[in-house]
């Protein structure tokens, strides 16, 4: 006689399924969990297992064991207990699908908050939250539900190999933590993505980005409607004509919304404009002029070279990327691109998993580092991302005692993990480093793949059926 298959999962003293996940309670509640799957409708059914609740927390763990199948996640966010056999991948699977998207994205919005404080070094310019603007791209599995829902890029010669999701991210730069996304097929513009960001933007933030966001439209959205002071590079192009020159050599200007309003005189909008160059032919942009425009008017209280060495602080969002996408999710045998699911609610999913994972481990890092007075970016984002995984199977959540000793000793953990700094007479940074655009292989000698090489029909023949002897 066949043995059932229990109804329901034992739990453990605490009452948790997972019981290997109770470390991650201090950012991600049992209750905002329930929340998430209460207020965006999921309702399970009498005789489901894996409820929403439990997917939700396995498609979180997702985002921190990213080295692991779906199913190898499940077994390491539960202990062992003889006797009780784990999911079938395809039940897994099935139970992702039903959980869809709008509870991840719900409970993304709750957690993911600003993690700096006053106190915490390079988090602030003068009071100003110091906050990013800027995009990447992720490769995605080379499915036809991924093509059809987000693209593949073209070519001059061909067709990229995979694919592609666009994302558009708002990174708090002191501490890496990225407060909001969005998600678009790879063919959007990132300018046209912003308006997604507007509702996260608040008064009393620096708001820094590239030259490619700048628009008229949106500098007028952003100074006057919510307040935000701005620090951008703008293109070498944009019609910027003195009105008063500063003591630091910058000078305040007017933006217009186009060439005859600029003729007419009509809508302007002062900005201050600071003109530089790099002396050092090793630096990227040598000998290139390069143009900052900014809300900050005042040239004694914020002279020119402090925001110039400011506006460099947003190539932290970038090393946001490269610890998302390079460390925390990066490709491997078996993995050529940087997402793995194949439908595209799973590429969704997964993108808000990795944010949900990074921003646990930038959180800790975070207060590892206000625990020795450190500045987070003297912190290993790779060093700490693998004590998260080392660690969090040891959590003991038995009682608030054993769980806060737990928690303690992996801030210390973490607050150890130091990046090389060198010293100074004005104290520890880090080193000098310049990273030129290039690539190590641009070519191949193997053909380019195209479209008649993807999807093809099913072989008709066994190998042994295709032999031929010649005579």
């Amino acid at each position: 006689m066949l043995q059932q298959t229990p109804r329901t999962f034992e739990v453990d003293a605490s009452g948790e399924v997972l019981d290997r996940l109770v470390g991650l309670h201090h950012f991600i509640s049992p209750d905002l969990i329930r929340q998430a799957v209460r207020d965006t409708g999921r309702w399970n059914r009498s005789d489901c297992r894996l409820t929403h609740e439990i997917m939700l927390w396995v498609v979180l763990a997702m985002g921190i064991l990213t080295d692991v199948p779906l199913r190898q996640v499940f077994k390491h966010a539960r202990r062992l207990r003889k006797g009780e056999p784990t999911p079938p991948r395809n039940t897994l699977c099935k139970a992702r699908r039903r959980l869809g998207v709008a509870p991840l994205r719900h409970l993304f919005a709750q957690v993911a908050q600003p993690l700096a404080t006053p106190q915490t070094p390079g988090g602030f310019y003068q009071g100003l939250r110091l906050v990013g603007l800027d995009g990447t791209a992720y490769d995605i599995p080379d499915s036809p539900a991924n093509v059809k829902a987000f693209g593949r890029p073209r070519g001059p010669r061909a067709d990229a190999a995979f694919p592609q999701v666009r994302k558009l991210s708002l990174v708090e730069l002191g501490t890496h933590a990225e407060l909001a996304f969005v998600l678009k097929p790879f063919w959007r513009g990132e300018t046209a993505m912003v308006a997604g960001l507007m509702s996260h933007l608040q008064k009393g933030m620096l708001l820094l980005w590239d030259r490619n966001f700048f628009s008229y439209e949106l500098w007028q959205s952003l100074t006057q409607k919510k307040k935000v002071h701005i620090l951008a590079r703008v293109k070498c192009n944009l019609v910027l004509a003195p009105l008063k020159e500063l003591a630091d050599g910058s000078y305040l200007a007017k933006i217009y919304r186009n060439a005859y309003d600029r003729q007419k005189d009509r809508n302007g909008i002062v900005v201050r404009v600071i003109k530089y160059t790099l002396d050092d032919p090793q630096r990227v942009g040598h000998d290139e002029e390069h143009t900052l425009i900014t809300t900050l008017l005042d040239a004694a209280e914020h002279p020119a070279v402090k925001l110039v060495l400011l506006y460099h602080e947003r190539w932290e969002e970038e090393l946001t990327f490269d610890e998302q996408k390079t460390h925390q999710d990066p490709p491997r045998p078996g993995k050529p691109t940087n997402l793995r699911s194949e439908t595209p609610q799973g590429v969704v999913q997964e993108v808000y998993a990795l944010s949900l994972g990074h921003y646990v481990t930038r959180a800790l890092m975070a207060q590892a580092a206000a625990t020795e007075k450190l500045d987070p970016d003297w912190l290993s984002f790779v060093g700490c991302l693998r004590i998260l995984k080392c660690r969090l199977p040891e959590c003991d959540s038995r009682t608030p005692q054993s769980w806060h000793k737990w928690y303690e000793a992996v801030l210390w953990e973490m607050s150890c993990e130091r990046v090389d700094l060198k010293q100074t007479p004005n104290g520890p940074r880090r080193y000098n480093r310049v990273n030129p655009r290039v690539i190590k292989r641009k070519m191949s000698n193997w053909k380019k793949k195209r479209p008649e090489h993807r999807n093809r029909p099913p072989l008709l023949k066994t190998f042994a059926e295709t032999v031929v002897m010649r005579e």
